[in-house]
């Protein structure tokens, strides 16, 4: 079946998505000894405020390392969401984007949920305004409503579903067996692989990541042939010209898995290459190689790091931890719509787990 895409055009880089307000916000690059004291200072106050610090693969790689020095982690959003609920730290500082804060605090709502900045935000939100996308759901009533994890609570709080990529495919899977139509949002190119892995009736939103969405297959091609024998890794927010060319379609989880337990003699990545810093921990002397973007200069032709994720740095994390500020606070009557999306997935993925004793087909977390 054919996918279906509805047409909204505010993403682009001169409107919702602007990255300059992110770009002028990211730290400045720290000494040696700047750095250490910092992370050591930060590593004191989350211990004095019985917090722990969870961060994404995709922030630098600094607070990754004090994340995991610490007792906290560095994971995938799902993975996220899963360990600030079920930790017993009072304080959850959330080194990532706003709506994976936004999603600790749904879950976790008599905790006390940190950001080293609200600003730092997603093209996928942005790019998916509640109002408007409340409107598209209203016009297609006999549709199940499934939203990609990259997205604010007032749109996961009109959702049936709540998804990040390693269980996505699983779970239209299931609703298209059952008859089921979907509607789907943000990511089109996500969407799109979906649909066809699937064949579910898909209505698409027209979104996209700023990052992935710059990866080219041409240019895949042409470092493809500099490299024979490398393994393409890839996810699958890219477009489908990169997506074509994967020997694994994942992101964050499933694609560090790939080269931990690969054997191949080079990895091409094609995701946000703040993903690197925990590949080279775990598989020390394999050799990585960013995929090519459309995005060219001096230095580099391989630019797929967001700006948003950028924001996170060790000075900004000390003072939120300091002041007790920025806060994440989420509408209760928002939190417990949004809740109900988010548990069908948590619920959903578990008894999954159960029954495959922990392998989870398809593609990694989100």
């Amino acid at each position: 079946m054919e996918q279906q895409l509805f047409d909204y055009t505010k993403q682009d880089a001169a409107g919702a998505c602007s990255t300059a307000h992110a770009w002028a916000k990211v730290p400045a690059p720290l000494t040696t000894s700047e750095r250490h004291a910092l992370a050591e200072r930060a590593a004191a106050l989350l211990k004095k405020h019985n917090a722990v610090l969870v961060a994404h693969y995709y922030v630098d790689g600094p607070l990754q390392d004090l994340a995991l020095a610490t007792g906290g982690i560095v994971s995938d959003s799902l993975e996220m969401a899963r360990f600030g609920r079920d930790h017993a730290a009072q304080t959850l500082v959330v080194a990532g984007v706003r709506f994976m804060g936004e999603t600790a605090k749904i879950l976790s709502p008599e905790k006390r949920v940190l950001m080293p900045d609200l600003d730092a935000t997603c093209s996928l939100d942005l790019g998916c305004p509640a109002d408007d996308f409340a409107r598209f759901c209203d016009a297609h009533p006999d549709r199940q409503v499934v939203v990609y994890a990259n997205t604010s609570a007032a749109v996961k709080a009109r959702a049936d579903w709540m998804v990040t990529s390693s269980c996505a495919l699983e779970i239209v899977s299931d609703l298209h067996a059952k008859g089921q139509k979907i509607l789907w949002a943000p990511d089109r190119h996500l969407g799109r692989y979906i649909q066809e892995q699937t064949g579910a009736d898909m209505l698409m939103w027209n979104g996209a990541c700023i990052v992935h969405d710059e990866f080219r297959g041409l240019e895949l091609e042409i470092l493809r042939e500099q490299h024979p024998g490398a393994l393409v890794l890839v996810h699958p927010e890219s477009p489908k010209s990169v997506v074509e060319q994967a020997d694994v379609v994942g992101s964050t989880s499933a694609l560090i898995k790939a080269v931990v337990e690969g054997n191949a003699p080079a990895y091409i990545v094609a995701t946000d290459n703040g993903i690197l810093h925990r590949m080279r921990q775990l598989a020390p002397g394999k050799v990585l190689i960013e995929a090519p973007t459309a995005g060219n200069s001096a230095t580099c032709k391989s630019c797929a790091h967001c700006p948003w994720m950028a924001m996170n740095g060790l000075a900004n994390l000390v003072d939120c931890l300091e002041s007790g500020q920025p806060e994440i606070h989420v509408d209760e009557a928002t939190r417990v719509k949004a809740q109900h999306c988010i548990n069908r997935m948590l619920d959903f993925t578990a008894a999954r787990k159960a029954q495959t004793s922990g392998m989870t087909p398809g593609i990694g977390a989100a």
